[in-house]
């Protein structure tokens, strides 16, 4: 397996991960609500209810995040060998290793240490479109692209 595949499974992991975290949270939501339904002491439960509501919408929200990141990852091919940082790439500087996906945070492939980034991040947006031996101005600090691959 290549760097880009192993670095895009372990996207996905994340990715599953994340929903499976989701789904247990909403699972216990709706446990909760038919608890507090069968036990009514008036104010209290009303209150119980309402922050249950609150955690279910938020972990909704976060389940189109994650299809969002699903439809990102799908979009990946690894058949383009650019020169030209897009989606799929793995961008080399004298800082960091950045692979642009999805926002998981640094990854971890036989101890060398990526970035999965989002390419609507802004650094995402800064590398995107930019060649070998660019430079970009990220948070002050000035960085020159190596590799891209």
């Amino acid at each position: 397996m290549n760097l880009k595949e192993e670095l895009l499974n372990l996207c996905k992991s994340y990715v599953n991960s994340r929903l499976q975290t989701i789904e247990d949270i909403i699972a216990d939501n709706q446990k909760g609500l038919q608890s507090e339904t069968k036990s009514s002491a008036g104010d209290k439960h009303e209150t119980g209810r309402a922050m249950l509501q609150l955690e279910m919408e938020k972990a909704s929200q976060q389940l189109t995040g994650i299809s969002e990141m699903k439809t990102v990852l799908e979009k990946i091919k690894f058949d383009k060998n650019s020169k030209v940082a897009h989606l799929g790439s793995i961008v080399f500087t004298e800082k960091a290793r950045y692979f642009l996906s999805i926002s998981a945070g640094q990854i971890s492939v036989e101890n060398e240490h990526y970035f999965a980034i989002s390419i609507a991040s802004p650094i995402g947006k800064l590398l995107l479109g930019k060649k070998e031996n660019d430079r970009i101005v990220f948070n002050g600090n000035e960085m020159s692209i190596l590799k891209i691959c």
